[in-house]
């Protein structure tokens, strides 16, 4: 189940499967509210529409706005300048991970990831946050 004060994630991802995959994941099995966004622009306007998440979950790797571009866009937005976030990538060379830090990532989960243990990962990094 969430722990206290998460519940509602924001998760951009270009891949339609992925995304399907990650709501059952996290809201069957993890009890979160899944907000999902096919695009960094798609995400910008559910901000702009009054959307407020409690975490952002950004695929790193997607055409036209990338996960670091989209976060750098959601962090001009008052309701997200301040909002944790994770990136999901499967470039996750010591190099790459360090950058995603820099970024002020609380984590990174690789792909493929398993859809069992997702939530359970989303925890422990959302726990490790102060």
């Amino acid at each position: 189940m969430a722990d206290s004060g998460l519940k509602n994630i924001l998760y951009v991802e270009d891949d339609p499967d992925i995304r399907t995959v990650a709501k059952i994941s996290f809201e069957i099995v993890g009890g979160f509210e899944l907000n999902c966004c096919a695009s960094g622009m798609d995400a910008l306007q559910q901000i702009r529409n009054g959307y407020v998440p409690d975490l952002l979950l950004l695929d790193v790797m997607m055409p036209v706005m990338d996960g670091p571009t989209t976060l750098l866009e959601l962090r001009k937005m008052t309701p997200t300048a301040n909002t944790p976030v994770v990136f999901m990538t499967a470039k996750v060379q010591s190099v790459e991970l360090e950058y995603y830090r820099n970024l002020g990532a609380l984590g990174v989960i690789a792909k493929p990831f398993d859809p069992m243990t997702l939530s359970d990962q989303i925890n422990e990094m959302w726990a490790r946050r102060q």
